[in-house]
């Protein structure tokens, strides 16, 4: 019987991530923590790509690497829309957006995002 991997902690996989989304040249990078404002989920993650291609594949390697660090898909919406992906990692959401859809749709405001609360997340940890 194959041996399943202990999943890391989500703040690991976060960093993971966020490294693979700028490895891939996802650009926009934003951490929201969300754990005071809904059961749902822990953290979002935001990131924008130019295309519907470096969409799909940058929700492809968020994926990978989730997979890698012992995480289960919940699971992934938009591939085929277009515009916006949705990766649903549990204790994670990542949001991957035209700049357009990210624009309009504004989830940062949604979740009460400022300046004053968080810092867009650079990976300079």
């Amino acid at each position: 019987m194959p041996r399943t991997r202990k999943p890391i902690r989500p703040e690991r996989l976060l960093a993971r991530i966020e490294a693979t989304l700028r490895d891939h040249r996802g650009t926009e990078i934003l951490r929201l923590d969300v754990r005071k404002l809904t059961t749902l989920t822990d953290y979002l993650l935001l990131a924008s790509g130019t295309s519907d291609r470096q969409l799909r594949t940058l929700a492809e390697r968020v994926r990978e690497t989730a997979a890698g660090s012992g995480y289960r898909l919940i699971g992934s919406e938009g591939e085929k829309t277009g515009g916006w992906i949705l990766v649903d990692l549990g204790d994670i959401v990542v949001h991957l957006m035209l700049p357009e859809q990210r624009r309009f749709y504004q989830l940062e405001k949604l979740w009460g995002w400022s300046a004053e609360l968080e810092t867009p997340h650079t990976g300079s940890e």
